[in-house]
């Protein structure tokens, strides 16, 4: 036992270097994904994350959002516990039985102009759970989707900016009218 606590002390520890300074790339890529938002909604973006049956990689992917190094608060972006202050519905994984009802719910319970995107392949309806017997099918087969964000799991920045083209597409929204 003593010999562990002495390998402990004396070992550096075994995490990675912490990330560079601020990535300009990225600092720039969020100030448009706000700007973007401020124009069409003439405010800072809301957005509510809904996990229908997912292995979690995606969740994982959309947490590191709100992390340190991403700190999308800093960019007036933030996540809102309740869809009824939601712009974006962010829906992850195969859209299970149990799931569907909630999902419709939550759908119906986001004001208009909403938007829904599907993040993750399994979302897009052809992941690693497309052909279970537990699933409806992608988030397609329950609602109308405004954008998919390809990947398994998709990055934060593809998240950032999938969001973005989301923005500065033309056209209508889901629940808006043209």
């Amino acid at each position: 036992m003593r010999r562990h606590l002495f390998q402990g002390l004396f070992r550096s520890p075994l995490t990675e270097p912490p990330p560079p300074g601020d990535d300009p790339e990225l600092t720039a890529l969020a100030a448009r994904l706000d700007g973007a938002a401020r124009r069409r909604l003439g405010r800072s973006l809301s957005i509510r994350e809904v996990d229908t049956g997912s292995c979690n990689g995606c969740e994982l992917e959309i947490n590191a959002l709100n992390n340190a190094f991403y700190d999308l608060e800093r960019f007036g972006l933030r996540f809102v516990a309740s869809p009824r202050h939601a712009d974006v519905l962010l829906v992850t994984g195969p859209v299970t039985h149990n799931m569907r009802e909630a999902l419709e719910r939550t759908y119906t319970a986001t004001p208009a102009p909403k938007w829904v995107v599907a993040v993750g392949d399994c979302a897009a309806g052809s992941g690693l759970f497309a052909d279970s017997y537990a699933t409806v099918g992608g988030v397609a087969a329950v609602l109308p989707v405004d954008l998919h964000i390809r990947g398994c799991p998709p990055d934060p920045t593809a998240l950032l900016k999938g969001l973005l083209a989301l923005l500065e597409r033309r056209g209508t929204v889901a629940g808006s009218s043209p």
